[in-house]
């Protein structure tokens, strides 16, 4: 058969799950005003530090009486510091059905040791039986949406609203995209390098009041380093909430991210945000529905990501492949799509099952999602007549 090109390709063909795409009609331009040379503790950069806070509460519509703090090492960083400085007074139940929340297994059980955590995992493309989780005794950490398996919760309904454990939730992929139940959360991490397209290595940590509580009445039984001590003397370091953060954050990143929030405020806000991920996601369901070979790797629209969404490739032909060939396949796929510049770092996660990712948060146009689909097509076809596979 002849295989030819798409006559198109996207605008901006950036569909990384992270750092993810710039939001539309970025240019550096947008940094003019930051703070650069200026000490974070000075009046401009601790005024700027304090604006991001409040915005992002304007925008994720946090509760009033949640605290934000902006923290190190991005969102493994939020949540380290919420793991060691919380768990422990409690048995914890930890959910794992991709790559990071199985992270937060291994350190919760082979670093921190806890004698009471209960591990539930679930397969790739599928999620855990949430009804059996013991979330109103227990402690609970879990990922909201699984950047690397394109499968998320469908809602907290599943979290006691009388709980007397901490739900702590690694948002990373959501916040910006997907509604937070907010009264059912009490501790949420997220980056600045996900559904706003900011730059890395800034996690945020919100806390609800009872994670505040936590914190000031228990001290865990191992040491804490510095960069993760959130209380002194037995109460919550204020400043880190409002801006005098624990180390020194990148200016030019926090301009960026200002930058981004006021672009997500232009647009109408959360609604908005979450609209447009949810057309980009609306756009790869119409395509996979019109196409035999692929597929969603989560199995259940419910469970389904409008963010980091997941493919696998389900053509009998390349099903028939050995494992080893089955991977080195998808990467193929991948990989003519970038040498043709029509669609960069939509490889599935290295940990994930082979396959394509692509990220559909709100800084991505629609219109390049639609765009990208006929490549998909052609290099799959491409792929397969170089491999001369049976039609």
């Amino acid at each position: 058969m002849t295989i030819t090109l798409p006559a198109a390709k996207p605008t901006v063909a950036n569909f990384s799950s992270g750092p993810c795409a710039k939001r539309p009609g970025w240019t550096p331009q947008a940094l003019k005003d930051a703070a650069l040379g200026r000490s974070h503790r000075a009046k401009i950069g601790k005024t700027k530090l304090e604006q991001a806070i409040e915005e992002t509460r304007e925008i994720l519509r946090v509760p009033a009486d949640y605290r934000i703090g902006i923290v190190p090492a991005s969102d493994t960083g939020a949540v380290e510091m919420a793991l060691w400085s919380l768990l422990g007074a409690r048995g914890v139940d930890l959910l794992a059905w991709e790559s990071f929340g199985s992270e937060w297994v291994t350190d919760v059980v082979k670093q921190l040791r806890l004698a009471d955590a209960r591990t539930v995992k679930a397969d790739y493309g599928e999620i855990v039986d949430l009804a059996a989780v013991d979330s109103r005794a227990r402690d609970v950490v879990f990922t909201w949406n699984g950047t690397t398996s394109g499968v998320r919760v469908p809602n907290a309904d599943w979290i006691a609203a009388d709980r007397e454990g901490l739900a702590i939730c690694d948002a990373t992929s959501a916040a910006f995209a997907q509604p937070l139940d907010w009264p059912k959360l009490d501790v949420v991490t997220f980056s600045w390098q996900k559904a706003l397209g900011g730059e890395a290595a800034h996690g945020m940590l919100v806390l609800s009041p009872r994670a505040v509580a936590r914190l000031e009445s228990y001290t865990p039984a191992w040491p804490l380093p510095k960069i993760f001590r959130l209380t002194k003397g037995g109460k919550l370091i204020d400043g880190i909430f409002k801006g005098e953060t624990i180390n020194t954050p990148s200016m030019l990143c926090v301009e960026d991210y200002l930058d981004a929030l006021a672009w997500a405020r232009s647009i109408g806000g959360l609604d908005a945000l979450i609209a447009r991920a949810d057309a980009n996601l609306a756009a790869i369901e119409r395509f996979v529905a019109a196409t035999p070979w692929i597929d969603f790797l989560a199995r259940d629209p419910a469970t389904r990501s409008n963010t980091s969404v997941c493919l696998k490739v389900v053509d009998p032909a390349v099903a028939a492949l050995p494992a080893e060939a089955q991977a080195a396949f998808a990467k193929a796929l991948a990989g003519a799509i970038e040498k043709e510049k029509a669609g960069f770092d939509i490889a599935s996660y290295r940990d994930a099952p082979p396959g394509l990712r692509i990220w559909c948060g709100a800084t991505v146009e629609t219109a390049d999602v639609e765009a990208l689909m006929p490549w998909l097509d052609w290099s799959f076809h491409k792929a397969k007549a170089e491999l001369s596979l049976a039609a």
